[in-house]
This record gives structure tokens, C-alpha cells and sequence, in this order.
């Protein structure tokens, strides 16, 4: 363990590379104490990458040379020595992460926590103090209602990256404890629909304008209960705030929860239902046909997954109490079901041109009726089940994080 004070780190994410600029450079406001790291992944896929490091008003740019490129060797392989390096310089305070645009804020704050460099974790030298998601006013609506590709962005993170821009900013202001706005809205519209969908995706975070806003104010607008870099529990709430559940400019909230199993091959005919006018969608799904593993859905932009979470509680493959989080634990002691113990669904969709009630609908059809209920577990394993096929994330090595982690997915399929 060292034994100087940790330097704090601000990590900002945004899919507008001028708005995450402007942000982190208010956030510097020409300080010299406080360092701005930027990693420009624009020719990772050929394992180049360019780092500007800028203290003060000097400004050094190095290009690093990749074994493998891709966004987690680049953050694995010279983010977190650098960090290090920045912590032990008596000249830096502060540190901020200007993330490129194919970077998940959540990952690398994961990173960063649990990784090991050397014979310690980063994160005894560094402290995540802030994130902050910077968006552009003018061009947010459009962003997170689109099916764009980061590739067809010229964003992408790696050569097989399929995100959608929808998904990627979307996830930016999830995770962020304060969102950053920069630019003006088209109209009063634009307005009111950017506003409609903050308030229902990152209900937590308090939005300010740039414009009006200097460092002090920006960072002193953190939330007392701020997750500073916390990944949430997929199996504990999943909605983070109070989020207002009526109707605002065509978005509204859906929360689908059900305590029996979806029929495999009917949820695959009814994700559809997921990809047309819906803003995001997120939740743990149960499928009859593996009755032992917790599955996580996540969609945005027209793009969709199905990832594991591994197995639920009252599976023979479980964790022990012990090594979940506690709000997994509470959760399923409030919910335990004398037969199926803590498996259920909940599904949180937030639309803008879907009907809420026909996204309800849809999915209660995909449930098992009572008599397929009846037939018993031994009768599921025998559904033909398109969720099947599995793969893993490239580069996804997660020997080096916290094994209890429960925000890494083991595997995902495409939809």
C-alpha cells in the first residue's frame, strides 16, 4: 500500500468527441496541477494508438505501439501503468479521462478498481472521484433514437465492434453520476425530448449546461449517494433513482416482472419488440430451458444481446450468500419462491414511438402458459432453445478483476 493520499480521477465519457473536449478542458480550467489523458483509438484495430497527456498548458503527445489491438489491451497496457506514473508525480492533483468515444466509462472504471499492474491494483495509488457523460444538446435525440454503428461512425472500438451509437450513449449516461451538456437543442422540441429521456435513463444524475457552469460548480453538483465508478448489481434494482413512470414526449418507463419462465423460442420471436421505437431495454431474464442460469438482456438502437450472469441462487452451481452483494441477498430473500427460489424476470423498457402496453403484452406472451408450467422442469430441457450459442468477448480476460464482480457478462449472443 502506498503511503501518500490517492490522486483523485474524473473520468469523462461522451459519444461527441468536441463536447467530451470541452468538458474535460473546464474541468483543467487551465489548472497545472490537473492532468487531462486522452487515448485516440481512431487505428487500434492496427494496433496503434495515440495519448496526449496535457498538465497545464504543456502538451505531449505519444503514439503507443499495441502487441494486440483492441480498447481493453489499451487500457490494460498504458492507461493503468500511466495512471500510476501521473499519481506518483507530486506536481499532479488531479486526473482527468477523456475517454475516447468506443470506451465504456464502466469497464474502465472496473478496470481500474481491480486490475493488477505489477503486485497491486491501481486503484491504491488512484481514486474514481467522478464520472461525468457529456453530450451534445444538438445531436442527442438523434444519437440515441438511430440505429448508427459506432463503425459506420468511424467510431469503433475494435474491428468487430457492432454497438450502436444509440447503445454506447446511452450507457455513457447511465453510469455517469453528472451529465455535462454542450451545444443548443434544434428547437423546443429537441429540448424537451432530450430532458424526457435523461430524466428516465439517468434520473440520478443532475444535468448541467456547460455554458454556465465552471469547475467548481460542476464537480460540487455530485450527489451525496453518487456511484463514483460502482458498477450496479444485475441482480439487485435495476432502477437506479426515482425515474418518473408516466409519459413525457412519447417516452415512457416499462417495467415487465414476472416470477415464471419465458418459452426460449417464443421470447426469440418477441425480442423483436425491443428494437422498433425503443429507447433501451435492460433486465435478468429466466428461460425454461436453462433453469440454472440467469441471463442478462440489454438492447439499444436497434442492437441486442443476451448475456449470463451466471447461475441464480437456488441453483446447483450457486455462490455462496456469502459472496454476493448484499442487496442480492435482501432482494432474494424478499422474492424466495418455495419452487423457484430467487429465478424471475424483470425487464425495465423505456420507449419513444413503442406502445407500452403492446412491449407488456408481447413479452407476457412469451411466458410459459399454466399447463406448459405444469409439465415440469425435465419437459423444458427439451424446448429447442435459439438461445443456445454462446461465444466469448474478445480479449475478455477478467482473471486479473475481482472474481465477485457481477457486472462482467461471461458471454453474450447476437440477436
Amino acid at each position: 500500500m502506498t503511503d501518500h493520499p490517492r490522486t483523485p480521477v474524473i473520468v469523462v465519457s461522451g459519444i461527441c468527441p468536441a463536447a467530451c473536449r470541452d468538458v474535460a478542458l473546464r474541468l483543467q480550467d487551465q489548472d497545472p496541477a490537473t492532468a487531462v489523458v486522452n487515448h485516440d483509438l481512431r487505428q487500434v484495430s492496427s494496433g496503434i494508438v495515440r495519448r496526449t497527456v496535457r498538465l497545464g498548458t504543456r502538451e505531449t503527445a505519444t503514439t503507443v505501439e499495441l502487441a494486440h489491438g483492441c480498447v481493453t489491451c489499451t487500457v490494460r497496457e498504458d492507461l493503468l501503468p500511466l495512471l500510476r506514473r501521473l499519481s506518483a508525480d507530486t506536481a499532479v492533483e488531479r486526473i482527468v479521462l477523456q475517454l475516447d468515444e468506443a470506451m465504456d466509462p464502466e469497464q474502465v472504471c472496473l478496470t481500474i478498481e481491480h486490475v493488477v499492474v505489477g503486485d497491486r491494483p491501481v486503484s491504491e495509488d488512484v481514486e474514481l472521484a467522478a464520472v461525468i457523460a457529456a453530450i451534445d444538446a444538438e445531436s442527442f435525440v438523434h444519437d440515441v433514437t438511430g440505429d448508427t454503428t459506432m463503425a459506420e461512425r468511424g467510431l469503433q472500438g475494435s474491428a468487430d465492434d457492432e454497438r450502436t451509437i444509440a447503445h454506447v450513449a446511452l450507457a455513457q449516461a447511465e453510469f455517469a453520476d453528472v451529465v455535462v451538456s454542450t451545444g443548443r437543442p434544434e428547437d423546443a422540441w429537441s429540448a424537451a425530448r432530450t430532458n424526457a429521456i435523461l430524466e428516465r435513463t439517468a434520473p440520478a444524475a443532475p444535468v448541467l449546461d456547460l455554458t454556465v457552469t465552471d469547475r467548481d460548480t460542476l464537480l460540487a453538483a455530485m450527489p451525496s449517494d453518487a456511484r463514483r465508478g460502482t458498477g450496479d448489481d444485475p441482480h439487485g434494482a435495476l432502477l437506479r433513482g426515482q425515474p418518473p413512470l408516466h409519459s413525457d414526449c412519447g417516452v415512457a418507463v416499462t417495467v415487465f416482472s414476472e416470477r415464471r419462465p419465458f418459452h426460449p423460442e417464443r421470447l426469440h420471436d418477441a425480442i423483436d419488440v425491443l428494437l422498433d421505437g425503443v429507447l433501451r431495454a435492460r433486465g435478468r431474464v429466466w428461460i425454461a430451458s436453462q433453469p440454472d442460469v440467469a441471463l442478462w438482456l440489454e438492447s439499444a438502437g436497434g442492437g441486442l444481446g443476451v448475456g449470463h450472469l451466471g447461475p441464480w441462487l437456488d441453483s446447483p452451481e450457486a455462490p455462496e450468500w456469502t459472496d454476493v452483494s448484499a442487496e442480492r441477498r435482501t432482494l432474494a430473500s424478499l422474492r424466495w419462491d418455495p419452487l423457484f427460489g430467487d429465478r424471475d424476470q424483470e425487464i425495465v423498457v423505456i420507449s419513444h414511438e413503442a406502445d407500452p402496453q403492446l412491449v407488456e403484452e408481447t413479452l407476457r406472451g412469451a411466458l410459459l402458459t399454466d399447463e406448459e408450467l405444469a409439465t415440469g422442469r425435465d419437459a423444458w430441457a427439451r424446448y429447442p432453445d435459439p438461445f443456445g450459442a454462446w461465444h466469448e468477448e474478445p480479449c475478455d480476460d477478467t482473471e486479473d478483476a475481482d472474481s465477485n464482480s457481477e457486472s462482467v457478462h461471461n458471454g453474450r449472443y447476437e440477436s
